[in-house]
């Protein structure tokens, strides 16, 4: 869980990675940038993972789990989905399982999804980086960084008592964005493979 507020150039990430999910036309932004991130490090024996934290505890940091329960039945070569409603990524193991996509896999892409707070006005947005995001730093849990890629998803505000506010947060906000994010690797994910069909 991280806390970010919109800002020009935050962390490397301009303002033109931020997506509405209001905005019918961001979604198709969205999907586009996915896909050709991925086209830049993918090959035929990439090995993609998408890393989803969060926990399904609080409402608001429910986000990673309910994307990876949405994309845990995706059956494509060389992707894999970590962190689902049953079996959630969070601050006790991720570390663990890490650990365990380094031993498992060969130079494997992971793209890590997780839940954020930010400006009140940003409740929605959707946020796609190339480069790790921090997890827990939303609810002060000192984590090490994760992710060739990030999407986060910012679903409440950011302000006292964080951890009061994510568990305070509507379902229909975080169900909203985990729809967007799946929407948008499913159309990558769909489009990639295609792509990999022809050069085979």
């Amino acid at each position: 869980m991280d806390i970010l507020k919109i800002q020009y150039n935050l962390g490397g990430v301009s303002l033109s990675n931020y997506f509405n999910t209001n905005i019918i036309s961001d979604q198709t932004s969205f999907n586009n940038h996915i896909y050709e991130s991925l086209t830049k490090v993918f090959n035929i024996n990439t090995q993609i993972i998408f890393l989803c934290i969060g926990t399904d505890r609080a409402t608001g940091d429910s986000l990673g789990p309910l994307v990876g329960h949405k994309l845990k039945n995706i059956n494509y070569p060389n992707v894999h989905v970590y962190g689902t409603l049953d079996n959630p990524v969070h601050a006790k193991n991720i570390q663990n399982i890490v650990d365990y996509i380094h031993n498992t896999y060969s130079n494997p892409i992971i793209l890590a999804i997780d839940a954020c707070l930010g400006q009140n006005d940003h409740i929605g947005y959707v946020c796609f980086g190339e480069g790790p995001i921090k997890p827990g730093a939303g609810v002060s849990k000192d984590l090490q960084p994760v992710g060739d890629l990030s999407i986060t998803g910012i679903v409440n505000f950011s302000g006292f008592m964080d951890m009061v506010i994510l568990q305070n947060t509507r379902l229909n906000v975080v169900m909203k964005i985990a729809d967007f994010i799946v929407c948008g690797i499913k159309s990558s994910l769909w489009k990639l493979n295609k792509k990999t069909k022809m050069l085979s």
